[in-house]
């Protein structure tokens, strides 16, 4: 498994984080426009698929990818 995994917590209120909030939350991205970016050119992977949709919405359990960086979807 991975060793370095990064715990995105989702907010209790909600059932779900998107991509873009969930790198920035992570600190692999410094802004939602950085965010953009790197998902809109394939560089972001989720549950091992490469995904371009900046507002995918993530659920406990959901594994991203990006840049040597693993992170890990939390409730």
């Amino acid at each position: 498994m991975w060793v370095n995994m990064i715990k995105v917590e989702i907010r209790a209120e909600e059932e779900f984080i998107k991509l873009g909030q969930a790198l920035k939350k992570a600190g692999l991205v410094d802004s939602g426009v950085d965010a953009k970016f790197v998902i809109t050119d394939g560089l972001v992977s989720v549950n091992g698929e490469t995904e371009t949709r900046r507002g995918k919405k993530l659920y406990h359990g959901d594994i991203v990818s990006y840049n040597g960086e693993t992170i890990q979807i939390v409730k």
